[in-house]
């Protein structure tokens, strides 16, 4: 049951990616991508310390503080100012397709690791649900950007952060908490974001933002910053890494939808039958036959 209700979680979590995406692809005309990993992380952050502080949250053993700062700096500083220079070059849609190939990662990374086998049902679910946004998108391919493929690439690339990150977080979340845990890496990536920022002039760019723009802003930091990686970490501490991924197939369907009215990009009948089958596959993905027991002879 906990498998299932960390699935669903983990679902919202990949919804709220999504929109992130589109609002990303929004504001990518009008920030760099250090500035908008800083609007992300940086009022992300500031949700989520006092949310810790007043829920009295059980934070990373002292030990285990290097390692979870290594983490955070990883995650919340490198991947996404990957993961934005990325949609700098295509649309939200594609490179939330690129994206989507985390499950693939995650199971690769995970079996190599020795943390997760690596079994037929899984592969099978993970690749129909691939298979699944592939489909929602086909019919946009021949429409992308000049270029889009470098946007595709970074992203592939990028994704191995996020797969490293989902297989070796679980053992600090049951060491401490899924907050104080996400607090501690978050705040280690929003202070590299904010140090680098202010070294190459990014920061000042907030100040030529928009009412609109602001507002999108504070929309990544809340709904695509705080509250995504909330479920996010809550999600990895009841499911396996691999069937936690399994719902970033999703993310595309998200992005695609919103960015449909924020900048224009076309949805097709395609995303429909995509969405079938990325559920299907998810599905698949995350349930096991009951093993049968052996009665033993007394």
């Amino acid at each position: 049951m906990s498998e299932w209700i960390g699935v669903a979680i983990a679902l919202l979590s990949s919804c709220l990616g999504g929109s992130a995406a589109a609002i990303t692809r929004y504001l990518v005309g009008s920030a760099d991508p250090v500035t908008l990993a800083i609007l992300r992380w940086g009022i992300g952050f500031a949700c989520l310390l006092p949310t810790a502080w007043l829920l009295r949250v059980r934070w990373p053993p002292r030990r285990d503080w290097p390692a979870v700062v290594t983490l955070g700096l990883c995650f919340f500083g490198l991947f996404f100012v990957l993961y934005n220079i990325a949609i700098g070059y295509t649309t939200a849609a594609r490179a939330s397709l690129a994206l989507a190939t985390l499950p693939l990662h995650t199971m690769v990374v995970g079996a190599l690791l020795g943390v997760e086998p690596l079994t037929m049902r899984k592969t099978i679910g993970v690749s129909v649900a691939v298979l699944g946004v592939v489909a929602a998108l086909a019919s946009g391919l021949s429409a992308a950007p000049q270029g889009a493929w470098r946007g595709e690439l970074i992203m592939t690339g990028a994704v191995f952060c996020m797969a490293f990150y989902n297989v070796w977080s679980r053992p600090f979340i049951q060491r401490s908490s899924a907050l104080g845990f996400l607090t501690v890496g978050m705040g280690a990536g929003a202070a590299a974001l904010i140090l680098v920022g202010s070294l190459t002039g990014s920061i000042a760019v907030l100040g030529a933002l928009n009412t609109a723009q602001w507002i999108a802003g504070v929309y990544l930091g809340i709904g695509g910053g705080a509250l995504a990686f909330i479920l996010w970490v809550m999600a990895l501490a009841r499911a396996t890494p691999t069937r936690v991924a399994s719902t970033m197939t999703v993310n595309p369907i998200a992005a695609g939808l919103l960015a449909t009215q924020l900048v224009g990009e076309p949805i097709t009948p395609n995303l429909v039958v995509g969405l079938v089958a990325v559920f299907a596959g998810i599905w698949i993905a995350t349930t096991e036959p009951a093993k049968r027991e052996i009665p033993t002879s007394s």
